[in-house]
């Protein structure tokens, strides 16, 4: 775990950094369970290919394995700080000694995804690929300058498709490239093997490489 300084007091996050330096940057936003093993792993198999992965710790230090403790933690959150937060990780990001000097990735998940999705949105200079898995977010990409991929699950009771449908719409509109995917028979956090009601293996594979490549064709 690292500090990183924001426009107030320095926030926390865990870093991951391949051997070379001079890589692009990937912000990584947790779901509601908080910043828990997974998504470190998440951290580390980026920087395994080529990216610094930087996620934000927005629980500072507290997670939930549960639906009901998640939603908790969720209620805690301050948008201010948050937001405050994310503008700190994107600039350690954008003036890390081990990234480039390019735009940043980001990937987000269900509620990090909503995170994800309005950064984007309000640092467009410093974005250009953002990777969303089962969350949206309602507002405007007018002044996004990035490329937009979304993996959803087919039976989702938490992002309906008629809320996937219509992010797709909006993004589009405005003429970003943007795709989506929906994975048969899955369900929300099908990308996340520590849930096992959920976890779908081939699925989660594709989903991999298809952010991957994504990422690496538009921030190499």
């Amino acid at each position: 775990m690292i500090h990183f300084p924001t426009s107030r007091e320095p926030a926390r996050g865990y870093l991951s950094v391949p051997e070379g330096g001079d890589v692009p940057g990937v912000l990584v936003l947790h779901a509601w369970w908080g910043l828990n093993r997974f998504f470190k792993q998440f951290c580390d198999r980026l920087a395994e290919n080529g990216f610094v992965a930087l996620a934000p710790d927005l629980y500072h230090g507290k997670v939930s394995s549960t639906i009901s403790g998640a939603k908790h933690l969720r209620t805690t959150l301050r948008q201010t700080v948050v937001e405050r937060e994310l503008n700190g990780a994107v600039d350690y990001l954008r003036k890390s000694v081990a990234t480039n000097d390019s735009a940043i990735g980001v990937v987000g998940f269900s509620l990090g995804a909503s995170f994800g999705l309005g950064v984007a949105a309000s640092r467009p200079n410093d974005v250009a690929a953002v990777v969303v898995f089962y969350g949206t977010r309602d507002g405007s990409y007018r002044e996004a300058k990035a490329a937009f991929l979304g993996h959803f699950a087919e039976n989702d009771e938490w992002e309906p498709l008629k809320d996937v449908q219509k992010l797709e719409r909006e993004i589009k509109s405005t003429g970003h490239d943007a795709t989506f995917h929906v994975y048969p028979k899955t369900k929300h956090w099908f990308f996340e093997v520590d849930r096992p009601d959920a976890y779908d293996a081939s699925a989660a594979e594709v989903a991999w490489e298809r952010t991957l490549s994504f990422l690496h064709t538009h921030l190499d």
